[in-house]
């Protein structure tokens, strides 16, 4: 009785092996990383800049931090829209004619 159970299992498994066939994918969670975790993060993330140098009245140093920020923003939205191989290509062709 237990065989056809285990067949019919193993059948399954190996359905969601196979490309496109509705296995698993990250589509979801990338969207979802990106329109709730990224907000939350800056929203975090400005707040502590706030609340560490604008409080104590060292605004230098919040603006020093600041450009930190810019900067792993600009790393993130590479990432995210793939756009680095475009720079990349443009940056290149400065150079090379």
């Amino acid at each position: 009785m237990t065989t056809p159970t285990i067949a019919a299992l193993i059948d399954l498994a190996q359905q969601q092996q196979q490309p496109g066939s509705g296995g698993l994918e990250t589509g979801n969670l990338r969207t979802w990383i990106l329109n709730n975790i990224i907000p939350l993060l800056l929203l975090v993330v400005a707040l502590l800049l706030l609340w560490l140098g604008g409080g104590k009245g060292d605004n230098a140093g919040v603006m020093r931090r600041l450009g930190g920020v810019i900067v792993a923003l600009a790393i993130v939205g590479l990432a995210v829209t793939n756009a680095g191989e475009g720079i990349g290509r443009w940056l290149a062709g400065l150079f090379t004619g």
